[in-house]
């Protein structure tokens, strides 16, 4: 049997998230909107402008509204650099004056992909590592993280049952023992993990809800642009000897997931009514499909982090 989301789920629940432009934050985005969320998709990219983004990418908040509306949501889109506390200081004062309150904040900011370099940049030891490069990429990762926070919790504890969820790579138990391309990214995803523990101890007795929530190998723009394929023939990337100059993906690419299946375990969090029991875990999009039974996009739960 198909897996279908329920289009009611969150019916009337106000979600934030922040870093909705492309990727996971595109897939939180439309997970939520699937459900029935009202979805305020906040990053610099826009239609207006780039705002800022260290890409040059064509994906814009804007699309990413439009298709939570698509899909029995309510998308909105609102320009935000979340490095500057300004302007995430302005989001909050605008939800509180349209909204009253968040139900839903997903910290999903990151734009150092490009920073992060590719296989042949990983690796290089700190003394080596562009230091400017390496402190960009703690202040996209952290930084931005912390200021929403500081700016949008007051919004999410206004009624008891505020879900917040942390976005990384990597869940606590596999970075202990991994280290990650890098020290600073290394560093990053760690750190975020921690994020959500200490921000469900401070949320905890305001009956809100904080965890750490990471997708496997995920299928963003640009890494299918990576292997020169799209959402529909992923598989290709797979094959050897592959033509026109093509990288062929490593075989755990077959473990591999649409931004969509990390959207939904963010949703299928927001509607358990005993999503407490998450308060201050690190979880992955794959452990939380096999206990919630959601599937994605194309039916399957795969799982990049299971090592059989």
């Amino acid at each position: 049997m198909v897996w279908l989301p329920d289009p009611d789920a969150l019916r009337g629940k106000v979600a934030v998230v922040a870093g909705a432009t492309r990727g996971a934050g595109r897939g939180f985005a439309a997970a939520l909107g699937e459900a029935g969320a009202t979805v305020i998709c906040t990053g610099r990219s826009s239609v207006t402008g780039p705002g800022g983004s260290d890409y040059d990418r064509p994906e814009t908040i804007e699309e990413t509204a439009e298709l939570v509306t698509r899909l029995g949501g309510t998308g909105m889109a609102f320009q935000v650099d979340h490095l500057d506390s300004d302007q995430v200081h302005r989001l909050a004062d605008r939800i509180r004056g349209e909204h009253g309150r968040i139900d839903i904040l997903i910290n999903d900011i990151w734009g150092a992909e490009r920073l992060k370099g590719g296989p042949a940049d990983w690796n290089t030891p700190v003394w080596k590592h562009r230091l400017d490069d390496g402190l960009r990429i703690l202040r996209l990762g952290l930084d931005t993280h912390l200021i929403t926070s500081h700016h949008l919790l007051p919004l999410l504890i206004e009624e008891p049952g505020g879900l917040l969820v942390e976005v990384t790579d990597g869940t606590t138990e596999f970075n202990a023992s991994s280290y990650r391309i890098s020290v600073f990214y290394d560093l990053v995803k760690t750190a975020v993990n921690r994020l959500a523990f200490s921000q469900g101890h401070e949320l905890q007795p305001f009956g809100a809800t904080a965890v750490a929530l990471t997708p496997g190998w995920l299928r963003s723009e640009m890494m299918l642009d990576n292997f020169g394929v799209g959402e529909e023939n992923w598989r290709e990337a797979l094959a050897p000897h592959r033509g026109d100059g093509l990288p062929t993906a490593p075989a755990g690419f077959a473990q591999s997931e649409s931004p969509r299946y990390v959207g939904r375990a963010a949703a299928a969090l927001a509607a358990d009514p005993e999503r407490h029991r998450w308060n201050q875990r690190s979880v992955s999009s794959a452990q939380l499909a096999r206990e919630y039974g959601f599937t994605d996009i194309d039916g399957r739960q795969p799982d990049c982090w299971h090592v059989p």
